[in-house]
């Protein structure tokens, strides 16, 4: 007759609850786009409208979902801002564990309080930010940012930007983890965000 002793059979518990911890962690389907090899985001710091800085690294435990727009935007920046504060509706209480920061790709004409402003006209957790060009040239780099000026001679506005359209999240480990393309199904988005805030 086969016989299991009591320390054999912690073993084949052990075993189990270790095979099933490491099933459990596989079941999420992500629908965003997983970088291949999510790397430590590229920090930075930039003043905001009352003097104070905003640095990327000090989000840490968060997730960062930065979007790079600007205020006269007539349509991309409005709908993906009004998306994730819908988002962060669906997110319930982990919604404090998102923190969404709007980077202005026209400084020209977006000072600090007015981005700040617009972000937060969408939800007041919201960050808006600007700096001279200069200083967020290397951010663009950094993240595969397009921004072209495209001047509109018969409008008043003088020109628009064209911009990628990309929502780019950092982990709470600070690690540049993935990216949301423009008009991705919010409950996607939602369902990736509440798989990372818990999950790492």
């Amino acid at each position: 007759m086969f016989r299991i002793t009591l320390p054999k059979v912690r073993i084949l518990l052990l075993a189990l609850t270790t095979l099933l911890a490491l099933s459990s962690c596989g079941t999420h389907e992500f629908r965003g786009q997983l970088l291949d090899a999510p790397t430590a985001a590229t920090d930075f710091t930039i003043i905001d409208q009352n003097g104070q800085p905003f640095q990327l690294s000090a989000q840490r435990g968060k997730l960062v979902a930065l979007f790079f727009g600007f205020t006269h935007c007539p349509d991309v920046c409005p709908t993906t801002l009004s998306d994730m504060k819908a988002i962060r509706q669906r997110l319930g209480s982990d919604a404090e564990k998102l923190q969404v920061v709007f980077i202005s790709i026209d400084p020209e004409r977006d000072t600090p309080e007015l981005v700040n402003r617009y972000a937060k006209a969408f939800d007041p957790s919201f960050i808006g930010l600007s700096a001279p060009q200069a200083t967020l040239e290397p951010l663009y780099q950094a993240y595969g940012v397009t921004a072209i000026k495209r001047e509109l001679p018969n409008s008043a506005l003088g020109y628009t930007m064209d911009h990628s359209t990309y929502i780019y999240i950092i982990d709470t480990a600070g690690k540049y983890r993935m990216i949301f393309p423009f008009d991705m199904p919010i409950d996607d988005i939602t369902s990736d965000l509440s798989y990372l805030i818990k999950n790492g």
